[in-house]
C-alpha cells in the first residue's frame, strides 16, 4: 500500500490574502487620508497667506517698520515709535480685515451650500443691503455709533433675511426662488438707503458713501472688540449648526428621510450666516463680493469636499487682507476703500457666471 504524504506548504500560505472587499476598503482609507492631507495643506496655506498679508500691512506704510521691530512690538517689546505705529494705527485695521473677511467668507459658503445656488451670496440677495440700510438709518436718524450701530446693522440683516425667507416660503424654500426674491428685496433696500442719504447733511453723506463702499480707513480698537466678541460667538455656532448641512444639500425630502430636522437646521444656519454678515457689515461696511467669490475659490482648492466652510472662511480672511493692502498702496498718497478692490475681483466673476448661465439656458 502506498504511503500517503501530507501536502507540502502552498505558495500562498504564510501571507495574508486580500479579498476584493479588503482591497476596496484599503483604497477607500487611502483616499480618505489623501483628502484629509489635502484639506490640512490647503488650510495651512490659506492661514500662511492671511498671516503674510497681516505682517505686510503692519510693516509697510508711510512709515516702514522692519519685520524684526514688528515682531518685537507683537511680543511686548519695541521702541515707543514702533509701538505707536504698529499697535495703535495698523494692528486694529489689519486684525479687523482678517475677522471681517472670515465672517463674510463663512457666511457666503453657508448661503451658497444651503440654497445650492452660486448666486446665493448675502451681498447679492439683500442681507448686506439690509445691514447697511439699518446702519445708515441708525447713524443718521438716531446718531448711534459703536456697539449700538453694530446692533442696528445686525438687526437690519436679520430683518432682511427674515423677510426674504417668508416671501420665498411656498411649503418649503427653493434656492432659485430665494435668490430672485432676495435680489428684489436688495433693490428696495438700496433705494431706501439712497433716500436716507439724500436727507443727510453733506458731511454725513460723504462719510456714509465711503463706508458704503466697504472701507477700513480709520478703524481702531473700538470697532475691533465688538466684532471679535461677536465672531467668537457666531463662528463656533455656525460650524456646530453645519452638521446638518450635508443632509440639507440633498434636498428637503432626502434630508427628512435621513432623519434631519429640515426647517430647524435651515433656520439655524440662515440665522447664523445672516448674523455674521450683520456684524461684519457694521464693522467695515458692505465689502462687496467677498462672500460671493470665497466659497468657489475654496471649492476649487478642495474639489469634492462639500461646502468647505473652514477653507472658505480662511479664503475670505486672506482675500480681505490682500485687498486692504492693495487698497492702501496701489495709488500713492490715496487710500481706496477696500470694497473697490474686492469689486475688481468679484464683478468679472459675476459677469462670467451670468454669461455661462445664459448660454446654458439657451442650450449652448
Amino acid at each position: 500500500m502506498r504511503a500517503v504524504h501530507p501536502p507540502g506548504p502552498q505558495p500562498w500560505e504564510g501571507r495574508s490574502v486580500k479579498t476584493p472587499t479588503a482591497q476596496a476598503a484599503a483604497r477607500v482609507d487611502r483616499l480618505r487620508q489623501a483628502r484629509r492631507n489635502r484639506f490640512a495643506l490647503v488650510c495651512a496655506s490659506l492661514v500662511l497667506a492671511a498671516l503674510a498679508g497681516l505682517l505686510l500691512s503692519l510693516a509697510v506704510g508711510d512709515i516702514d517698520v522692519p519685520l524684526a521691530d514688528v515682531w518685537a512690538v507683537l511680543t511686548g517689546g519695541g521702541d515707543p515709535g514702533s509701538r505707536f505705529v504698529v499697535h495703535e494705527l495698523r494692528l486694529p485695521r489689519a486684525l479687523l480685515a482678517l475677522v471681517v473677511g472670515l465672517c463674510f467668507g463663512l457666511s457666503g459658503a453657508v448661503f451658497q451650500a444651503l440654497l445650492r445656488n452660486p448666486l446665493a451670496s448675502p451681498d447679492i440677495i439683500g442681507v448686506s443691503a439690509g445691514a447697511s440700510a439699518a446702519a445708515v438709518l441708525a447713524s443718521m436718524a438716531f446718531g448711534l455709533s459703536g456697539l449700538a450701530l453694530s446692533g442696528g446693522a445686525l438687526a437690519g440683516a436679520l430683518l432682511a433675511g427674515t423677510l426674504i425667507y417668508l416671501l420665498a416660503w411656498r411649503g418649503g424654500v427653493s434656492g432659485g426662488r430665494f435668490v430672485l426674491i432676495g435680489i428684489g428685496v436688495a433693490a428696495g433696500l438700496v433705494s431706501l438707503r439712497s433716500y436716507l442719504m439724500t436727507r443727510a447733511e453733506v458731511t454725513e453723506a460723504q462719510n456714509a458713501f465711503v463706508w458704503l463702499a466697504g472701507s477700513l480707513n480709520g478703524r481702531s480698537w473700538d470697532q475691533l472688540w465688538p466684532l471679535l466678541a461677536s465672531a467668537a460667538l457666531l463662528v463656533p455656532l455656525t460650524l456646530a449648526a453645519s452638521r446638518s448641512l450635508t443632509a440639507l444639500q440633498l434636498g428637503d425630502e432626502a434630508a427628512g428621510g435621513l432623519g434631519a430636522r429640515v426647517e430647524r437646521g435651515r433656520l439655524a444656519l440662515l440665522a447664523c450666516a445672516t448674523a455674521l454678515v450683520g456684524v461684519a457689515t457694521a464693522a467695515a461696511g458692505p465689502i462687496g463680493f467677498v462672500a460671493f467669490v470665497s466659497p468657489p475659490i475654496a471649492r476649487r482648492l478642495l474639489p469634492g469636499q462639500g461646502a468647505a466652510l473652514v477653507p472658505a472662511a480662511l479664503t475670505g480672511a486672506a482675500l480681505v487682507c490682500a485687498a486692504d493692502f492693495t487698497a492702501q498702496h496701489v495709488l500713492p498718497g490715496v487710500q481706496l476703500p477696500v470694497g473697490v478692490v474686492t469689486s475688481v475681483v468679484g464683478a468679472p466673476y459675476l459677469l462670467w457666471l451670468l454669461a455661462r448661465a445664459g448660454r446654458s439656458g439657451r442650450g449652448g
